[in-house]
């Protein structure tokens, strides 16, 4: 943000820039100002007491545990965030590999190497990628409207109802036959909530899906800690650069604040009462804090067609919980584990009892391969609607939850889970 005024920047010294947020978008803008000779006065206002946002690595299990991004999604030479780490030595010899960067997964998540049915026991593979190559040709489809006047429907989920709706007319098998093949269908519409970061894909507005852009390579993970790259980003700025612990309270723009013969169009007011003066202002706080905040951050407010896209933007939840279990109960090359809910379907909105709906929504198991007897499962969701998950109260309960889903031979999903250790909630 700047003054709409003439430039009130002192001659030779160069403008001062204030970067609100230290997370890995503050922390890009900040690296590439101060990397350029015309912006010598930066400094990054960050709330908390450390750098990253929503990218942070903990030690856990006795080893390094994603507790908010977990994946490079596309690593390859057009993504920055793979140029950085790659950069800095923080990938591994198949990450890096010309092979693993040109693979076309179309932006997919890759099939399970196991699936499970709710009433016990496997499901076929054949029949999990067949449902996949459908699932996610309609998906491809739903990107193809990004130029046309007028898309069909309004959200990506009712486009992807309306043609599998077409399609299960055709199908020729048995009813319950069906009932399975939409159920996996199911599963695949919950994958892509947690893809698109939405509660449900009726939510995703269908004319602008098209516009990301899926970069080819094959999602990898940084093995020392996605940490490492904001790590980097913090490591190359200046050192007084960084001021922490430094909530913003608003950012009063537009104006005339004076600071030692030089007057400023900006000032941000922090919680503790500090100001800082600046001649631009670089926002990069979550949009949920800025949804919370619109009245009060800005003054004076935002022009009415900004604050509409805060207000009408949407955004949604993942959570994922990590399990540790005294011995692997799966497969020795299993990297993700399918949950299929046999009552479900893409077609039926039904509502689950309430103590079934953030279990239901479970889309599945992924091992962490450095660990060999973690999982983390993932749940989509939003925040709202998943308070029965933050009122679930101890590990110990979240534990008997999910145990309730993979204990035993014969049990609600035919494989003997055992006993997980310890289940740890996280969020973003």
């Amino acid at each position: 943000m700047k003054s709409s005024g003439s430039n009130t920047e002192a001659p030779g010294r160069g403008p001062r820039v204030l970067v609100v947020g230290g997370g890995i978008a503050g922390l890009g803008a900040a690296q590439r100002l101060c990397g350029h000779p015309a912006f010598p006065h930066v400094r990054v206002l960050e709330a908390t007491a450390r750098a990253g946002g929503r990218i942070r690595s903990e030690r856990s299990f006795g080893g390094v545990v994603e507790i908010g991004a977990h994946w490079i999604h596309g690593p390859s030479q057009g993504n920055p965030v793979f140029q950085l780490a790659a950069k800095h030595g923080l990938l591994g010899h198949q990450e890096l590999s010309e092979e693993n960067q040109q693979i076309e997964t179309g932006g997919h998540v890759g099939l399970p190497s196991e699936s499970y049915a709710s009433s016990g026991g496997r499901v076929s593979l054949e029949l999990v990628a067949e449902m996949g190559s459908l699932f996610y040709s309609l998906l491809d489809q739903s990107r193809e409207f990004l130029h046309v006047a007028e898309a069909p429907v309004p959200s990506v989920g009712e486009y992807l109802k309306n043609e599998i709706h077409q399609r299960v007319a055709g199908w020729p098998e048995a009813e319950e036959a069906k009932k399975l093949k939409l159920a996996i269908l199911n599963n695949f519409f919950n994958v892509e909530c947690c893809v698109s970061g939405t509660h449900s894909m009726d939510l995703v507005a269908l004319g602008p899906f098209g516009e990301y852009t899926v970069l080819p390579g094959l999602d990898c993970t940084v093995p020392g800690g996605y940490q490492g790259v904001t790590n980097c980003l913090v490591a190359s700025l200046p050192q007084d650069v960084m001021v922490f612990n430094k909530p913003v309270k608003t950012i009063h723009w537009n104006g005339s604040f004076p600071e030692a013969g030089e007057t400023f169009p900006v000032l941000v007011e922090c919680e503790d009462g500090g100001c800082f003066p600046a001649h631009h202002v670089v926002v990069t706080v979550p949009l949920g804090f800025l949804k919370e905040r619109l009245d009060t951050f800005f003054e004076p407010p935002l022009p009415l067609e900004k604050a509409e896209v805060v207000r009408k933007m949407g955004f949604g939840t993942n959570n994922k919980i990590y399990l540790e279990f005294e011995e692997p109960f799966w497969e020795p090359g299993c990297q993700h584990i399918q949950l299929v809910w046999e009552d479900t379907s893409p077609l039926e909105d039904v509502a689950p009892a309430p103590q079934d709906t953030w279990v239901k929504k479970l889309v599945g198991f992924w091992v962490l391969p450095a660990f060999g007897y973690v999982h983390s499962p993932f749940l989509r969701g939003s925040l709202r609607r998943e308070r029965v998950l933050g009122g679930a109260g101890s590990s110990a309960t979240v534990s008997l939850r999910i145990q309730q889903c993979v204990d035993s031979p014969g049990g609600a999903w035919g494989f003997n889970g055992g006993d997980p250790k310890g289940a740890p909630k996280r969020r973003w």
